[in-house]
Protein backbone atom coordinates (compact mmCIF):
# COMPACT_ATOMS: atom_id res chain seq x y z
CA UNK A 1 0.00 0.00 0.00
CA UNK A 2 1.37 3.37 -0.99
CA UNK A 3 0.29 6.86 -2.00
CA UNK A 4 1.74 9.63 -4.10
CA UNK A 5 1.49 12.96 -2.29
CA UNK A 6 2.32 16.52 -3.26
CA UNK A 7 4.43 18.14 -0.54
CA UNK A 8 5.81 21.66 -1.03
CA UNK A 9 5.30 21.48 -4.81
CA UNK A 10 7.06 18.13 -5.27
CA UNK A 11 5.64 14.62 -5.51
CA UNK A 12 6.70 11.82 -3.14
CA UNK A 13 5.81 8.14 -3.03
CA UNK A 14 5.06 7.33 0.62
CA UNK A 15 4.12 4.29 2.68
CA UNK A 16 3.09 4.05 6.30
CA UNK A 17 6.04 4.42 8.73
CA UNK A 18 8.33 5.83 6.00
CA UNK A 19 10.81 8.53 6.98
CA UNK A 20 11.54 10.97 4.18
CA UNK A 21 13.37 14.27 3.77
CA UNK A 22 11.35 17.03 2.10
CA UNK A 23 11.98 20.72 1.43
CA UNK A 24 11.87 22.78 4.59
CA UNK A 25 8.33 23.15 6.01
CA UNK A 26 7.11 26.12 8.06
CA UNK A 27 6.84 24.14 11.30
CA UNK A 28 9.92 22.77 13.06
CA UNK A 29 8.23 19.81 14.80
CA UNK A 30 4.73 18.47 15.34
CA UNK A 31 1.90 16.81 13.44
CA UNK A 32 0.99 17.84 9.91
CA UNK A 33 -1.59 16.70 7.35
CA UNK A 34 -1.15 16.63 3.57
CA UNK A 35 -4.44 16.64 1.65
CA UNK A 36 -3.02 16.71 -1.89
CA UNK A 37 -3.07 12.95 -2.58
CA UNK A 38 -2.59 12.28 -6.28
CA UNK A 39 -2.73 8.47 -6.25
CA UNK A 40 -3.52 5.67 -3.81
CA UNK A 41 -2.64 2.03 -4.50
CA UNK A 42 -3.59 -0.86 -2.25
CA UNK A 43 -1.89 -3.29 -4.64
CA UNK A 44 -1.18 -3.46 -8.38
CA UNK A 45 -4.86 -4.04 -9.26
CA UNK A 46 -6.59 -1.59 -6.85
CA UNK A 47 -5.43 1.90 -7.79
CA UNK A 48 -7.30 5.19 -7.23
CA UNK A 49 -6.14 8.12 -9.36
CA UNK A 50 -7.25 11.66 -8.57
CA UNK A 51 -8.26 14.35 -11.05
CA UNK A 52 -5.99 16.07 -9.96
CA UNK A 53 -6.44 15.03 -6.29
CA UNK A 54 -8.44 12.29 -4.56
CA UNK A 55 -11.41 13.81 -2.68
CA UNK A 56 -11.39 13.18 1.07
CA UNK A 57 -7.91 11.64 1.04
CA UNK A 58 -5.12 12.75 3.32
CA UNK A 59 -1.77 11.64 4.66
CA UNK A 60 -1.04 12.23 8.34
CA UNK A 61 2.61 12.76 9.22
CA UNK A 62 4.83 14.02 11.99
CA UNK A 63 7.75 16.39 11.53
CA UNK A 64 10.65 14.88 13.44
CA UNK A 65 13.31 17.55 12.99
CA UNK A 66 14.78 20.21 10.75
CA UNK A 67 17.97 19.01 9.08
CA UNK A 68 20.45 20.17 6.47
CA UNK A 69 21.32 18.29 3.31
CA UNK A 70 24.77 17.45 2.06
CA UNK A 71 27.12 20.31 1.28
CA UNK A 72 27.26 21.35 -2.34
CA UNK A 73 30.47 23.01 -3.52
CA UNK A 74 30.22 25.80 -6.08
CA UNK A 75 33.44 26.75 -7.88
CA UNK A 76 33.84 29.75 -10.17
CA UNK A 77 36.93 30.49 -12.21
CA UNK A 78 38.00 32.85 -14.95
CA UNK A 79 41.07 31.65 -16.72
CA UNK A 80 43.99 34.01 -17.25
CA UNK A 81 42.50 36.54 -14.81
CA UNK A 82 43.65 34.95 -11.52
CA UNK A 83 40.05 34.71 -10.32
CA UNK A 84 38.79 31.66 -8.47
CA UNK A 85 36.05 31.39 -5.81
CA UNK A 86 34.72 28.41 -3.90
CA UNK A 87 31.43 28.58 -2.03
CA UNK A 88 29.42 25.98 -0.17
CA UNK A 89 25.70 25.50 0.25
CA UNK A 90 23.56 23.23 2.45
CA UNK A 91 19.86 22.90 1.66
CA UNK A 92 17.38 23.17 4.57
CA UNK A 93 15.18 20.07 4.84
CA UNK A 94 12.53 18.63 7.15
CA UNK A 95 12.61 14.98 8.23
CA UNK A 96 9.05 13.62 8.39
CA UNK A 97 7.56 10.25 9.31
CA UNK A 98 4.35 9.10 7.62
CA UNK A 99 1.84 7.93 10.26
CA UNK A 100 -1.40 7.14 8.37
CA UNK A 101 -2.89 7.17 4.89
CA UNK A 102 -6.60 8.03 5.09
CA UNK A 103 -8.94 7.65 2.09
CA UNK A 104 -12.52 8.93 2.31
CA UNK A 105 -12.38 9.40 6.08
CA UNK A 106 -11.37 5.78 6.71
CA UNK A 107 -7.90 4.58 7.64
CA UNK A 108 -6.54 2.16 5.03
CA UNK A 109 -4.46 -0.88 5.91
Amino acid sequence: MYAIVEIAGKQYKVKQNDKIEVDSLKKDTGKITFDKVLLYAKDDKNIDIGHPYIDGARVDAEILQAVQGEKIRVFKMKSKKRYARTKGFKKHLSLIEIKDIVIGGKKKD
